[in-house]
């Protein structure tokens, strides 16, 4: 019997990171018994990845981020292959083909390859000094670093790049952020939160550099040296480059696998099947459907990789799933807890409930960005108890005025009843 037509080869996943991890859990849980396996270029069994710019650099001792543990592996029955890469997948004879010569056939595969940092040419990975923080391996080297060092420049000023600024100041570390865009988090919240998200990190002592027109960027005696248009030369000894990330499509690509030309990520429908037939595709490698929007969109998070782990699962197994719950978001960073649901865009006119902590002070605030009459966006910071009983608002026609979302003396529970009108009651 060919490959092909093998009802009893096994279900495989190639990516053994959070997708690839919450995928063979799901396949377990909704019934699955034949063999699955579970291939990982890394030689770490799953593990969580936000905690990598936080508590892996922070403690002393190396956090438990597993999130596959032995006894569970060995219970479920999941084969897990690490430190073994896969480079070619040819879906007509549904083989996976190893960097060692081993060939994989599967019945179903699902494609969990997840991202690589964007690099800058200027400084290459290897190069001294110079760190980029995507595996646990990265996050290891990057924490032995840190405490020999007494200044870092951080090189973007995203998500990533404003935690390990954090992180860094918290270890005592002086701390300089470059970047290009004219605010941090540009693209992701309004300009109200980034302007007081840039106060914020200036109050815990880091210097920033937004616009920055960099000039030059290279290694030099003891560190790193850049050179600003408007600021000469920066110079610090340790750098840590986190410009963004690209999703790892090379194996889809090269098996013919429809990409998504707009984000580069492998394309699926909205139960997360690819352009060919038994291959499905979850995590940041994927294009997935908005229906929202009747696009696709690439979405780099932990509960994007979770949902489309459990849908992709599922229809690896013929079965139907819910559909994904709104996008929700999180970082940590300089003292505060940030929440995001939905997505924000130019032109929302965004109301304030609370106030926005001032300085390194303690406080909890919400934003709710609103599209003529509907939820689109809401933002907590601190305050993550509240935004979770705006969910089922989201998307929604307000039966309030908009206005009444910032009155902070209305519980929050309440207001979404409000917000949702008298059905809710």
């Amino acid at each position: 019997m060919s490959p092909s037509n093998d009802t009893a080869a096994p279900l495989v996943i190639v990516g053994a990171g959070q997708a690839g991890a919450m995928a063979a859990r799901a396949l377990r849980e909704l019934g699955h018994a034949g063999e699955l396996v579970l291939i990982g270029d890394e030689p770490h069994a799953p593990y969580e990845r936000p905690p990598l710019s936080k508590a892996v650099l922070a403690d002393e001792q190396l956090p438990d981020i597993g999130l596959l543990p032995e006894p569970f592996q060995v219970q479920a029955g999941v084969a897990l292959k690490t430190g073994r890469r896969v480079v070619r997948l040819d879906p007509a004879r549904r083989e996976l083909h190893l960097e060692d010569g081993t060939i994989q056939p599967y019945r179903a595969c699902l494609l969990a390859t997840g991202g690589d940092a964007r690099v800058l040419p200027s400084l290459p990975p290897g190069t001294p000094g110079v760190h980029y923080l995507r595996t646990l391996d990265d996050a290891q080297r990057l924490r032995a670093s840190l405490r020999a060092a007494r200044n870092l420049l951080v090189i973007g000023g995203g998500f990533l790049g404003l935690e390990i600024a954090s992180t860094a100041r918290a270890l005592g570390l002086d701390v300089t952020v470059i970047e290009l865009g004219p605010a941090l988090l540009g693209r992701a919240v309004p300009p109200e939160v980034s302007r007081w998200l840039a106060a914020r990190a200036q109050a815990h002592g880091v210097s920033l550099h937004l616009g920055a027109k960099l000039s030059d960027l290279a290694p030099v005696a003891g560190g790193i040296a850049a050179t600003l248009a408007d600021a000469g030369e920066l110079r610090a000894e340790r750098a840590v480059v986190a410009v963004g990330q690209v999703p790892c499509v090379a194996l889809a690509r090269e098996a013919g696998l429809l990409i998504d030309a707009g984000n580069g990520g492998i394309q699926v429908d909205a139960r997360c099947r690819t352009s060919a037939e038994d291959v499905y595709a979850a995590g940041d490698c994927a294009s997935g459907f908005d229906a929202a929007t009747g696009t696709h969109r690439r979405l780099e998070s932990w509960q994007n990789a979770n949902e489309q782990a459990r849908i992709a699962a599922a229809a690896m197994l013929g079965q139907d799933a819910e559909p994904s719950p709104p996008p929700w978001f999180w970082t940590d960073q300089f003292g505060c807890n940030i929440q995001m649901l939905g997505h924000g865009a130019p032109g929302l006119a965004y109301r304030l409930r609370g106030q926005l902590p001032e300085g390194r002070e303690p406080g909890k605030a919400m934003l709710f960005g609103i599209d003529g009459d509907r939820l689109v966006h809401a933002i907590a910071i601190n305050a993550g108890g509240d935004l979770r009983a705006f969910r089922g608002v989201l998307g929604r026609r307000l039966a309030c005025p908009p206005e009444t979302l910032a009155d902070p003396a209305i519980p929050a529970k309440q207001l979404a009843r409000l917000a949702l009108g008298p059905a809710s009651a």
